[in-house]
């Protein structure tokens, strides 16, 4: 049996550093469709090619084309035992496919980190990320600091334009935050406020985590 762990929210919540933490907390692989759409577009393979617009406009890649990315990542070896899925599901159509995949797989715990939009907005569009590896920049960090992952150079994202921030912020609370309704109503949906330091909301997200897989029957045990 698997744990899948699903961590929502809109952009600029948070959902890549504390599924980065909470990953490396149980070691389970932390799965980002945003990085790998990045990656295929900077690569330019097909995939890239066909998503490029869509992703520097800020709007969203088709249900069709982000499940069969998701179904087959999941389908590797590394996410037998659990994953952190960030950036899907992102509509309900999403949703559904995922319950089907997840079928006699385990439970699924939802995460959904709660931040204010103008704080959102404060959030991304001063972040920077390594132009390498694609790791965010720490909070304090310097013009000339390196990361901390592979030594790259921090940059903008292309699309943390405040025009482009409000179009994407737009674009989830017209389509994605029905996931909300969508999840609410299961056991394994925890509301979490992200506007607090990253340690405190680190630590409710990884206790929501290890209640749900002592419900399952679970006992999961953290690597660090």
């Amino acid at each position: 049996m698997s744990l899948g762990v699903v961590v929502l929210g809109p952009p600029g919540a948070g959902k890549g550093t504390q599924g980065e933490s909470l990953a490396r907390a149980f070691g389970i692989p932390k799965i980002s469709t945003g990085d790998m759409l990045r990656d295929a577009v900077a690569a330019r393979t097909a995939l890239g090619r066909a998503v490029a617009a869509t992703v520097h406009g800020g709007g969203l890649v088709s249900d069709e084309t982000m499940i069969a990315i998701v179904r087959e990542r999941l389908a590797r070896p590394d996410a037998s035992c659990g994953f952190v899925l960030d950036g899907f599901p992102r509509t309900v159509a999403q949703a559904e496919a995922l319950d089907e995949t997840m079928a006699g797989r385990g439970p699924l715990t939802v995460l959904y980190l709660d931040v204010p939009t103008e704080e959102l907005v404060r959030r991304l569009t001063t972040r920077r990320i390594c132009g390498t590896c694609g790791t965010n920049a720490p909070p304090g960090a310097r013009d000339d600091d390196r990361c901390g992952k592979c030594g790259g150079g921090f940059e903008r994202r292309r699309d943390d334009d405040e025009a482009i921030v409000r179009e994407r912020l737009r674009t989830y609370h017209e389509q994605t935050a029905p996931l909300v309704a969508f999840y609410r109503a299961s056991a394994t949906f925890h509301a979490i406020a992200g506007n607090r330091p990253p340690e405190v909301v680190a630590a409710a997200l990884g206790a929501a985590f290890e209640a749900d897989a002592v419900a399952a029957g679970r006992l999961v045990q953290r690597t660090r």
